[in-house]
């Protein structure tokens, strides 16, 4: 059984080689670029030749994209922020040879800010990542894109390493652009007119389902700070809900043309 590895890539120059050095099991490897502005194409050219290119933001989109670029009746997804190690690479090899299902589903063993986080609803996060390509029909959803496919799916027990937030920094523009769509995506669904109080509620109640709930206090530091930007975004996704229903770049608009 032979396996296509496929990978979305944006600017990603400083950790892709990591990920793509960890890949010599692969029979494919297909990198879709979008538009990246750094080395991630030149470092990608040294371990695969088949590297395309996107315009198009939407992952679902472009996770469909990945599939019909593939060549081998088997394809893995893998982020550029995921690591595979010996052990979920062998049972991925098993897994396929014995060929009962058409998706499995791969825990992730989430780290922040360099610490694995346990708690808050992180373990074991489970992400659909390996599939039978004929089985596989599409991906849809604009965010938190989910697959369609026919057949049985099932759960492998080993984990692959996902290093989802490296600093601050990257966590903060992470939630800025997700929480835009997921702003907009409320907003085409006729979202009730947002309140400050509406935005408070909000994000106190993700506070304490994640710290106390989901027990992410275990964690320790990381894990309050993580509770803290799942708090904020959910705050963010509100704020700009708000800023959408009161058209207020609109105003601004308005306002500055008068002041001209």
């Amino acid at each position: 059984m032979k396996i296509s590895v496929l990978i979305l890539v944006k600017n990603e120059e400083e950790i892709i080689e990591d990920c793509l050095k960890r890949l010599n099991f692969a029979d494919e490897i297909i990198i879709l670029d979008q538009e990246s502005s750094d080395k991630s194409v030149e470092i990608a050219k040294k371990y695969t030749n088949k590297i395309f290119e996107t315009k198009i933001e939407n992952f679902a989109k472009n996770r469909s994209k990945l599939k019909d670029l593939a060549a081998n009746e088997w394809i893995l997804y893998l982020d550029v922020d995921e690591r595979l190690n010996e052990e979920v690479v062998s049972e991925i090899n098993e897994v396929i040879k014995e060929d009962k299902f058409s998706c499995f589903y791969i825990p992730r063993k989430n780290y922040v800010l360099g610490k694995r986080i346990k708690h808050g609803g992180w373990w074991p996060d489970f992400a659909p990542r390996l599939f039978k390509k004929s089985d596989l029909k599409e991906w849809q959803g604009e965010i938190h894109e989910s697959p369609v496919f026919s057949g049985k799916h099932t759960y492998l027990k080993n984990a692959l390493d996902h290093y989802t937030a490296r600093n601050v920094s990257l966590m903060l523009n992470k939630s800025i652009k997700w929480a835009k769509i997921e702003a907009e995506l409320y907003h085409q669904s006729k979202n009730p007119k947002i309140t400050i109080l509406k935005v408070l509620k909000a994000s106190v109640i993700e506070f304490v389902t994640r710290y106390i709930i989901k027990k992410a206090f275990l964690d320790g530091t990381i894990g309050l700070i993580e509770s803290i930007f799942q708090a904020l975004h959910k705050a963010m996704i509100f704020i700009y809900l708000w800023e959408i229903q009161n058209h207020v770049y609109e105003k601004f608009q308005k306002e500055t043309k008068q002041i001209q």
